[in-house]
């Protein structure tokens, strides 16, 4: 397989950056991709709801489904995910993207902000996987993409950020453990990372940024990465810790300047790479 043509698509976080250049990479294929994600009116800083993003997507010549889900809401989720197998006749792919992040120490970090990443994070991924376990158990090719780190336990990945960290990796923990659980049946599960800082929205309205985001790449990157990993076999291509720019040199790019935010600028690595 070499395209994503009918293959349905449920993309948490998908109404910006990194989920919605994977939702339209997709989409111009011709597949159908459900977004489920908050944002149902605009932010005052940050571009794109649910509503934008289905647009753009049916631009790109997919079919959309705009979903209002909060993964932290359990009745919500399974709502959302039977929808979209009604409205497209089952889902093949699952991609784990939604994430909230909050970059500070110990001490820093008040447990408001730490309960919303675990749940967002770790706990967002086991939810939305396990409801759709039933749709993607009867899929031909059914894939379940992770947006998190390599898993690594040397204490650099976690000094100064031990909340988000942990949060990060219980996504890997799931990809670890689902990987192994679900073999047998068919259903691939496997984690993308980008190994250069992505140029979001969210990065790019963060104050004093600027460096940053020169030194970044854009979300395509790992939109396209995805795109490869989707296509494989889901019975060879399972329990991996994939990072974009390996995924794609391996289908034979070599040229990624085109990723870049500014080319010729100096790369500025990931947090966990």
């Amino acid at each position: 397989m070499t395209e994503l043509r009918g293959k349905t698509l449920f993309v948490t976080g998908g109404s910006r950056g990194i989920g919605l250049a994977i939702g339209l990479r997709a989409a111009r294929d011709g597949a159908n991709v459900a977004i489920a994600a908050k944002t149902v009116e605009p932010h005052p800083r940050l571009p794109g709801t649910i509503f934008t993003a289905a647009a753009e997507l049916e631009r790109a010549g997919g079919r959309a489904l705009a979903l209002a889900c909060d993964i932290r809401d359990e009745a919500a989720v399974r709502a959302a995910v039977e929808r979209t197998a009604e409205t497209f006749g089952g889902i093949d792919i699952l991609v784990n993207n939604a994430s909230a992040i909050h970059l500070a120490g110990t001490a820093d970090t008040p447990m408001k902000r730490y309960d919303l990443m675990q749940q967002v994070n770790a706990r967002g991924t086991f939810l939305c996987t396990q409801a759709c376990l039933p749709h993607l158990r009867r899929a031909e090719n059914p894939h379940v993409l992770v947006l998190s780190p390599p898993l690594r336990l040397e204490p650099q990945w976690f000094a100064g950020h031990v909340a988000y960290s942990i949060a990060k990796v219980g996504m890997s923990l799931c990809v670890l453990g689902m990987a192994e659980e679900f073999r047998r049946t068919g259903i691939a599960f496997n984690a993308l990372w980008p190994r250069t800082s992505i140029a979001t929205a969210a990065i790019r309205n963060i104050p004093g940024s600027e460096a940053v985001v020169r030194g970044s790449r854009t979300p395509g990157i790992v939109a396209d990465a995805a795109h490869a990993i989707l296509v494989r076999s889901s019975r060879e291509c399972t329990g991996n810790f994939f990072l974009d720019e390996d995924v794609l040199a391996a289908e034979g790019v070599t040229d990624f300047e085109r990723y870049a935010v500014e080319p010729g600028v100096p790369l500025v690595p990931d947090l966990f790479v």
